[in-house]
């Protein structure tokens, strides 16, 4: 299928996409997103926004989702390397609080396709992270929320290193829990 190899994921609607990279003595060439291929997988978002975060290491970023106006996300990092989280917060779903982890990195040009109805985050790895996604629908500040990264329901098995120092930024310190959307 195109310029894309897709891998449905354990939990219904996650995908893993693998761009093909085409690589000489000048460089490389890969296309990270097309539409029509990514239809024909099943993946049918109209993307809205493009956005792009610096973070450092140690750095968590979630759990966030929209109540009202969900996201649909398409996630890779252009620099550095993040371990990725969906969780499904999809009220009715037999995976409901399940969560699954990728690791993304420039260096392997892996993509996370998150569908509407799961909740995101990620843990910066390396010393540095430069993380690019596209959302289905605009950003609605007085619309997110947010579930505690280490929620024990959910209990995502972080990479977290003996040495690492976890940042939250003040709004994540005060998450609730999965039960808070229930």
């Amino acid at each position: 299928m195109g310029q894309f190899q897709f891998t449905p994921l354990s939990i219904e609607g996650l995908f893993l996409i693998e761009p093909k990279v085409f690589g000489d003595s000048r460089g490389y060439f890969m296309e990270t997103y097309n539409y029509e291929d990514f239809k024909k997988a099943g993946i049918t978002d109209i993307f809205v926004q493009d956005n792009q975060s610096l973070s450092r290491r140690g750095v968590l970023r979630g759990l966030h989702y929209q109540k009202n106006y969900p996201q649909g996300k398409l996630v890779r990092v252009i620099k550095g390397e993040v371990f990725d989280v969906a969780v499904d917060i999809r009220k009715g779903s037999a995976t409901f609080g399940r969560w699954h982890g990728e690791i993304l990195s420039a260096e392997n040009n892996k993509q996370f396709y998150v569908p509407k109805g799961f909740a995101h985050g990620f843990l910066v790895l390396s010393e540095e992270a430069e993380f690019v996604y596209k959302c289905s629908d605009f950003y609605h500040p007085e619309d997110q929320d947010g579930i505690l990264y280490n929620d024990p329901a959910i209990d995502i098995d972080w990479p977290i290193e003996e040495d690492m120092e976890i940042i939250l930024s003040e709004k994540d310190k005060v998450n609730g829990g999965l039960d808070s959307i229930i």
